[in-house]
């Protein structure tokens, strides 16, 4: 053998052939566990012996041993991330959700997606020992692509495992400073585990059809979208506080997060969200004859009310916590 393979490890264990190597076999460089337990090394496998010959040589996979991204400066000329595009991006990203809800909601649920053991990956939590679901694999493995292609350098991306983000292949751009410090807020776990164990029983027909690798492509597709629109709310909170910077500065020093809960709450405004969003499902989710004209049938791809459910009981709340969090340190870093 020969050549340079890839393998995800934790600090605790190597993997060789799906199963953790003995302890005898661990390098001795000292490897740090990273954020969410999960580690890439580049193992050279020209010398890859069985764990009671040479111990194979690691080298952890980073920017020493990665292409160098030219082009360093690029600045991003999209405005996308203006204050003043705000409500059209949050309005296009209902769009993007209902979509791939949509397109997760057309093979059933497939329970061995969301279970540990029952689709073996050979990646393992590094705290808990713990194999990887197919799901976190193949979502973190979606996010080593992306990663390189600059996905999550941008300020309105969030990585599920951030400590696991590979060396850039496009250099990074230049974005406009429109956030304080946005980096350190996080509900990705959450979001996560709202989706399994939440979202997919109602917007899925319980069963098993086998098609394990298209749910979940397209459960990385419903995550990145909830993550991106939820994590949005820094933006969001970011405008109002700009807006009136004399009535929030007072609760934000006083770390007053029940009243900036209130002063973030606008229940109209949250219900027109909910109506538009509930008749977008409602238009989108419905077959039309050949001839474009409605077939009158009440069948829909996922139901309008359940998409309505989710803005009001989850999309809404948490990008609020968001807009808190991030309201709350506003002033704190705002020198930095």
């Amino acid at each position: 053998m020969s050549g340079t393979m890839f393998f995800p490890i934790s600090n605790m264990c190597m993997i060789k052939h799906g199963k953790p190597l003995p302890q005898r076999a661990h390098a001795t460089r000292k490897v740090s566990c990273c954020a969410h337990g999960i580690l890439g090394i580049r193992l050279q496998s020209s010398r890859l012996t069985s764990s009671r010959g040479r111990t194979p040589v690691l080298q952890r996979a980073g920017p020493e041993s990665a292409p160098v991204a030219e082009g360093e400066g690029l600045e991003d000329l999209s405005q996308s991330l203006s204050l003043d595009n705000i409500r059209a991006s949050l309005i296009r990203q209902e769009d993007s959700i209902i979509f791939s809800f949509i397109e997760r909601a057309q093979f059933k649920r497939n329970d061995k997606v969301y279970r540990r053991d029952a689709i073996p990956v050979p990646v393992y939590h590094c705290r808990t020992q713990e194999r990887f679901t197919f799901l976190e694999f193949f979502l973190r493995e979606n996010e080593q692509l992306w990663g390189k292609m600059r996905r999550y350098t941008s300020p309105d991306e969030v990585p599920f495992y951030p400590g696991s983000l590979p060396s850039l292949i496009l250099p990074p751009l230049k974005y406009p400073k429109v956030l304080v410090d946005p980096d350190h807020i996080s509900l990705n776990d959450e979001i996560l585990d709202l989706y399994v164990n939440t979202l997919v029983p109602e917007f899925t027909e319980e069963g098993n059809d086998n098609n394990y690798g298209s749910a979940a492509m397209y459960d990385c597709m419903c995550l990145q979208a909830l993550s991106k629109r939820i994590h949005y709310g820094k933006f969001v909170a970011e405008a109002k506080f700009k807006s009136d910077r004399a009535t929030y500065t007072p609760l934000i020093e006083a770390q007053d997060a029940e009243g900036l809960m209130a002063l973030l709450t606008f229940p109209k405004v949250e219900q027109d969200v909910i109506d538009r969003v509930t008749k977008k499902a409602r238009m989108i989710g419905r077959d039309l004859d050949s001839d474009g004209s409605d077939n009158n049938t009440q069948s829909y791809k996922v139901q309008p009310e359940a998409m309505g459910k989710l803005y009001k009981d989850w999309v809404m709340p948490l990008t609020k916590k968001v807009q808190v969090k991030y309201l709350l340190q506003r002033l704190e870093n705002e020198n930095k």
